[in-house]
């Protein structure tokens, strides 16, 4: 006989206020931990790597769902802090247990002119040395995806041989000569520019396309002209860093761009292209002995990529690091596809233009 039959109906002891509180916390930090690593994250641009398209003080929706959430790979980590913990400056994160790389099912792929946010790559390196998960996340329009063959000719970018889409939005910098009299500050303020006085009758203005024309009818200007690097001129600071590549910032490539499957002969020539993603993104040891190349301690002619690339720029071509300067993007660094503008705030606007209304809710393209 079940002698507790008394004890059915005996009510439950109540929470006590402090256990609701917690068990709430502890239900929220779940749920919004889940929805971050899984479907959607908030993110804010710092730098005006893409201006004009996307401004500083813009605050940002990322999908993780369009190309499929990246499952973590440094999972043991503090909830909501990326690599570094406020105030103290102290990791946010211990690397003693790394997981190996899984993409979940995604709407789509990486696409030529998403725009994507990412961990920089580069992070990989001492003294920072950080897992590729807790890399710093960029954000970047993808210029070329793996396959694609990318080549710069005068700042103007090509993919397969044909001109690639320029962003409404996108700037360059333009020399412009005046007959030393000054700009009008109020005529200015409605050309989307930035504006960097070189002598009293030179300036290097960094503008779209589209306001050029705005510039040349001022009274004062006498010719605007293109900032371009010369062709076969060697920019040590550019990938991949090697005097065989007479490239810079504004001439650039053939560079064809990795593809999971593709098979690349390895020689004096591609080494310099392709040895940082076969030894630091795909983990194998690469020697160079004499004229003969080691993969793992065995001779090798031939490389077989195990994974896609990315290239990756800035739509403020002359003021951007992008891929440019550090190469290729692996897909496991890729975080999200930027969706759009939920807010924009204006540091240095006054009190009643500190918020960007003409922003919010703004589609990223």
């Amino acid at each position: 006989m079940n002698w507790r039959f008394w004890n059915k109906d005996k009510p439950k002891k109540k929470k006590s206020a402090g256990r609701e509180w917690l068990d709430a916390i502890v239900f929220a930090v779940i749920a919004a931990t889940i929805i971050r690593g899984l479907f959607i994250e908030a993110y804010t641009i710092p730098t005006g790597s893409m201006e004009r398209s996307l401004l500083v003080g813009d605050f940002l929706f990322v999908s993780k769902m369009s190309y499929g959430a990246r499952t973590p790979i440094t999972p043991v980590a503090f909830p909501f802090a990326h690599h570094t913990m406020p105030v103290i400056n102290t990791k946010a994160y211990w690397d003693g247990i790394q997981l190996p790389y899984y993409r979940l099912p995604g709407f789509g792929n990486v696409e030529r002119y998403d725009v994507v946010v990412f961990n920089y790559p580069m992070d990989a390196d001492a003294p920072l040395s950080r897992p590729v998960d807790k890399r710093e996340n960029y954000i970047k329009r993808c210029m070329a995806i793996s396959g694609d063959t990318l080549k710069i000719i005068d700042a103007k970018v090509y993919i397969n041989g044909k001109p690639a889409e320029l962003p409404e939005m996108s700037q360059t910098q333009y020399y412009v000569k005046t007959d030393g009299t000054d700009f009008n500050p109020k005529a200015l303020e409605d050309i989307k520019a930035d504006v960097e006085r070189v002598t009293a009758d030179e300036y290097v203005i960094t503008m779209p396309k589209g306001e050029v024309d705005k510039i040349k009818a001022f009274s004062n200007v006498k010719s605007v002209a293109p900032v371009i690097a010369e062709q076969n001129t060697f920019e040590q600071q550019v990938f991949p860093s090697d005097p065989h590549y007479k490239w810079n910032q504004d001439n650039f490539g053939p560079l064809i761009i990795p593809k999971k499957g593709w098979t690349v002969k390895l020689d004096s020539l591609t080494y310099p292209l392709y040895q940082r993603a076969i030894t630091v993104y795909e983990g194998n040891k690469l020697e160079v002995r004499g004229n003969s190349f080691y993969i793992n301690g065995q001779k090798a002619n031939t490389y077989t990529f195990k994974m896609n690339y990315y290239w990756m720029m800035g739509d403020n071509r002359h003021n951007s690091l992008d891929s440019r300067y550090w190469g290729f993007v692996p897909e496991d660094h890729i975080v999200g596809k930027a969706l759009f503008v939920w807010m924009s705030w204006n540091e240095n606007g006054t009190f009643f233009d500190k918020i960007r209304w003409n922003r919010l809710f703004m589609g990223i393209h």
